[in-house]
């Protein structure tokens, strides 16, 4: 046996592998002295005693104690093969194990791979010596990669599977954002200035609120860079995700409001009872407010922490009107109560039903009784509302019907040469109020702030 060569080898796999030479070493002992058991039929464990010379390569074995003269080529077919499958579980082993402390101590950064193939929707990517993997869940919607490319990803996680080291990436978590920005912005990295909050849908948008410890740093405009320099190359990393980047402020309204832009916000009420916050808006602001598919909104609320509603000033009003007409008709209730449960953020009468008897007696310093009727009075007019809302809804659905069939049946009849093209087309435009769509066609018709 050739120990010099056998310890070249050992030294190539340490190295290459970045596992310990001494653990190797250690390995290879154990695999004689399972070999020696094998060759001897034996169970005893202590039976047998291997040390290598870590220099020279050279093999001693002993039995209970004493040496015994033989080498490895001596133990046979069976034991060799006891020695080479030992050998190979134990180096996978040490491995996985130092796979494990390398990734597991970097979980959090930020890594640089080559994409090598999909499998079942997660995408194997090549980092450094190790195998990793990117789940569908944790991709950016839409985005792929060819075999070959650049893979820049957040190391998620680091499991121990048994036989193997699974190694998650991540492009999907906002973590990856944040990581970027410590990358981008070195004011973010020193701390200088800090993200409090992050909110973000992959692949389309993202909103994080910062703030400076340092008052001659501006933590938006930094965050942003000269001319947009330092975000366009974030941007650019995420393939286009827009990226809105908000003041944080300790006060709650201010932060909603901030969190809310480009819409500008009128009123926030906000009731800490539901953490909900009801923003009232401008009709022309109704939409901005609350973005594509109610993406603004959203995120807004996540980033917050609060319940967002958004609100016309026509339904803010309106839902007041109706809590207040409908509490003070009962007997003992004063409109300074009312204005009392509105100043806490109750501006509904599904507020009111929502909040419970018990709040409702420790804030207004009433009797329970009289609070369990105030919410019993309101439940029954929440249903009468919310009966009345979904009615408004079907009529001004069957009346946007009509007036899509209508436009359809003039456009045709101007295609035939039946009607003035002008005409149909200004019949067409008239058809489609943008009140009723940003009121009456919104997803969720919140009217006097939530059903």
């Amino acid at each position: 046996m050739n120990t010099q060569e056998m310890m070249r080898i050992l030294d190539s796999i340490a190295r290459d592998r970045s596992i310990d030479r001494q653990l190797l070493i250690s390995d290879l002992e154990q695999a004689m002295v399972t070999a020696c058991r094998k060759f001897f039929g034996t169970l005893d464990a202590e039976e047998f005693q291997c040390t290598v010379d870590p220099l020279t390569g050279e093999i001693s074995v002993f039995r209970y104690g004493e040496p015994l003269d033989i080498k490895p080529e001596d133990l046979g077919r069976i034991a060799a093969q006891t020695f080479k499958q030992v050998m190979i579980q134990r180096f996978r082993d040490d491995e996985r194990q130092s796979l494990i402390d390398e990734y597991g101590g970097r979980v959090g950064t930020i890594v640089n791979g080559v994409a090598q193939r999909y499998d079942h929707g997660a995408l194997i990517v090549q980092v450094d010596r190790a195998e990793c993997v990117m789940l569908r869940s944790e991709q950016i919607p839409g985005e792929q990669f060819a075999p070959g490319d650049r893979v820049r990803a957040m190391i998620l996680d680091v499991k121990d599977m048994g036989n193997q080291a699974k190694i998650y990436l991540s492009r999907g978590h906002p973590d990856f954002i944040r990581r970027l920005f410590e990358v981008e912005v070195p004011e973010v990295a020193e701390r200088t200035i800090e993200i409090k909050a992050m909110a973000r849908e992959a692949g389309y948008r993202t909103k994080m609120a910062v703030s400076s410890i340092d008052s001659k740093v501006d933590a938006v405009g930094a965050c942003v860079g000269v001319r947009g320099a330092r975000i366009k190359t974030i941007v650019d990393e995420l393939n286009g995700e827009k990226i809105d980047i908000v003041r944080w402020n300790e006060s709650s309204q201010i932060l909603i409001a901030n969190a809310l832009k480009p819409a500008e916000v009128e009123e926030i009420s906000l009731c800490f009872e539901l953490g909900r916050a009801t923003v009232v808006v401008r009709d022309d602001q109704l939409s901005l407010a609350i973005g594509k598919r109610g993406q603004n909104v959203r995120l807004a609320a996540r980033l917050t922490g609060w319940d967002v509603d958004i609100l016309t000033p026509e339904e803010f009003n309106k839902g007041l009107e109706i809590m207040s007409s409908t509490l003070t008709g009962i007997e003992g209730i004063t409109d300074q109560m009312v204005d009392r449960l509105a100043a806490l953020g109750m501006v509904s009468v599904f507020d009111i039903e929502e909040i419970g008897a018990e709040v409702l007696a420790e804030e207004l310093e009433i009797e329970q009784e009289k609070a369990d009727e105030i919410v019993s009075i309101a439940a029954v007019k929440a249903k009468e509302v919310s009966e009345q809302q979904q009615r408004d809804k079907e009529e001004a659905e069957k009346r946007r019907a009509e007036e899509h069939a209508a436009a359809a049946a003039i456009l045709a009849g101007a295609t035939e040469g039946d009607a003035d093209p002008d005409a149909a087309a200004a019949a067409i435009l008239g058809a489609t109020d943008d009140k009723d769509q940003d009121t009456e066609a919104r997803a969720d018709d919140i009217l006097g702030g939530g059903n």
